[in-house]
């Protein structure tokens, strides 16, 4: 380890011990060049508690408010709304970032300087997602924190440092940026007492408008859980996949209290690393205080028996896809069992076939979904399962199917429904997309047939059976072939097949150091088993797992629309 990455650590630990956290059955050491720092077991004698960090010490909207320097600024943009509660930390640490004497110095030291994440992507590394929902949705994001730091974000941190006494420090796009990255790959979503949240010395709208823009709905347990919605902009090209931190399922607040689940940052326990299998630890809070006398988050030991000496503690970040992953922490996981497709129709599938204003109005009164996800897992459930799964922590394997029923009884209820992969709420969408005039007829003629004489609007249930009546699954499949055939020829056209990015893969070999990949095109090259190896960023090597992963999934599930079309079609449906 380089002398420099020592002092670092030791100046770090020193400023736990005087914000009072206690390392008491850990240790933070550097793990390697991708992880970075990580926490370790130790031989300190503890019973199942490895770390205690004070709430005090968690980066919150809450702190940033109340902050000398930053808090008059920011709260008033925050309670005229031109800001939200998210804004607020990552200027927080924009701005700390350059402060010449921060106390928050040793902390962001520790901090990795750039991310794998594709907002920090050059040029031709981005090329390489080329194709994929990451491609479009990094562009967007990009376009708007550069929109968003030119507006909002340079001038106020300019102005804020000069407050600090601090004239001739200059911010500039990648403070932000990296702010940004800090954030969203190491905010928790912690659950705090409100008298922790709301201080009786806060304004009583400040702390309304802080209620309304943070407090997670009450569907969440209440269990360690890790921010995993990447910006409202891109929620047209990834759908979040919820996913929970192993956590525990209360926490030690008082009975009478109500909990508010508030996102922040907790320097220390956000040095534990993923890890696919089972986590080694959880996270729990005591809002009262009532262990260590303050209130405090605990890492704490899922194992019965001691750790091994010096074993990297990893938590889970929840079972997310490599979207998911590569695009908020920067990393994949090769062959993720828990990787997924996005499947999207557009607005431009209506409007280009007959009667769209009539579609649109039953898309509506049926709340359906233009887009799906569709989990790897599913396909175990399909046509052609590439073997029986035994893991049952995934319920998304489970295929959510409306039982229909003919009205007539001249439309049979499918024999391929039990292995239909594709959820029912989707193709009731492409159904009414895939509507001829004659069908839209029918549709209208058996919910007239249905309400009378128009004493009551027919149901969303009621429109979906009419439609599948009218309509069958024959045109929803077909279109859905549609949709997956030109998803695949988008992500083929630029790296080929995912047999082309196995090959690619095969003759990586992987560099951490960015001055040994600026251009690997140039790098050396030397043969292994038969195969020219070439040197590869990581970012790279991501990209192409990624990708690959996205073909192998269209190729499937395509094939899974297609025999079902044929089904569909010898049925008379």
């Amino acid at each position: 380890m380089e002398s420099s990455t020592e002092a670092r650590l030791q100046l770090f630990l020193r400023w736990l011990q005087v914000n009072k956290v206690e390392l008491r059955g850990c240790e933070i050491k550097y793990s390697d060049e991708t992880k970075g720092f990580g926490i370790f077991s130790s031989n300190k004698v503890s019973d199942g508690v490895l770390l205690v960090v004070p709430l005090d010490l968690a980066i919150t909207p809450m702190r940033v408010l109340q902050d000398p320097l930053l808090g008059p600024e920011c709260g008033a943009m925050f309670e005229e709304g031109d800001v939200d509660d998210r804004f607020l930390m990552i200027l927080f640490l924009t701005v700390e970032r350059l402060r010449k004497n921060s106390s928050w110095k040793p902390y962001l030291d520790m901090l990795p300087t750039s991310f794998g994440n594709p907002l920090w992507f050059n040029e031709d590394e981005l090329l390489e997602l080329k194709g994929t929902a990451l491609y479009r949705a990094t562009e967007l994001q990009k376009q708007k924190l550069l929109s968003f730091y030119d507006e909002k974000v340079k001038d106020l941190v300019k102005k804020l440092l000069i407050l600090d006494g601090d004239s001739e420090s200059e911010v500039s796009f990648e403070d932000f940026l990296w702010a940004n990255s800090v954030f969203w790959s190491r905010a928790l979503t912690i659950p705090l007492p409100r008298s922790f949240v709301f201080p009786q010395n806060l304004e009583d709208q400040k702390c309304d408008s802080v209620n309304n823009s943070t407090e997670v709905s009450a569907d969440h347990t209440l269990c360690g859980e890790l921010v995993d919605e990447p910006d409202n902009t891109i929620e047209s090209e990834l759908q979040r996949v919820d996913g929970e931190v192993n956590g525990v399922t209360s926490t030690l607040t008082s009975p009478q209290e109500e909990t508010l689940w508030i996102e922040g940052l907790v320097p220390g326990i956000d040095f534990c690393n993923h890890d696919l299998k089972a986590a080694a630890a959880t996270w729990e809070v005591d809002g009262t205080g009532s262990v260590t006398g303050v209130p405090s988050m605990y890492l704490l030991s899922v194992e019965g028996s001691p750790f091994q000496e010096e074993k990297e503690i990893t938590i889970s970040y929840g079972n997310k896809g490599n979207e998911e992953l590569l695009y908020l922490y920067g990393f994949v996981i090769d062959n993720n069992p828990d990787d997924y497709l996005m499947v999207h129709c557009p607005v431009e599938a209506i409007q280009s076939g007959p009667l769209p204003d009539s579609k649109a109005q039953l898309l509506e009164a049926q709340k359906v979904e233009m887009r799906c996800l569709l989990p790897r897992s599913l396909l175990e459930h399909g046509f052609f399962p590439a073997g029986s799964s035994k893991d049952e922590r995934n319920s998304n394997g489970k295929v959510d199917h409306v039982f229909n029923f003919s009205w007539s009884g001249h439309r049979r209820t499918p024999s391929y429904l039990s292995k239909l992969v594709f959820p029912e709420n989707f193709l009731t969408a492409l159904r009414t997309i895939a509507m001829r005039e004659d069908e839209y007829i029918k549709v209208s003629s058996l919910l007239e047939e249905l309400v009378g004489s128009g004493e009551r609007q027919p149901s969303d249930t009621e429109i979906r059976a009419a439609v599948w009546e009218a309509c069958g699954d024959s045109g929803a499949l077909k279109l859905l072939v549609d949709l997956l055939h030109t998803k695949l020829m988008d992500l083929e056209e630029s790296s080929g097949t995912e047999d082309c990015d196995s090959e690619l893969l095969a003759m990586s070999c992987i560099t951490e150091n960015h001055e040994q990949h600026a251009s690997y095109e140039n790098n050396s090259s030397k043969a292994t088993n038969g195969l020219t190896q070439q040197k590869t960023s990581r970012k790279r090597w991501s990209s192409i797992i990624y990708r690959r992963g996205q073909k192998e999934l269209t190729r499937s599930f395509l094939k899974e629309a297609e025999h079902a079309l044929q089904l569909a079609l010898s049925e008379g449906n």
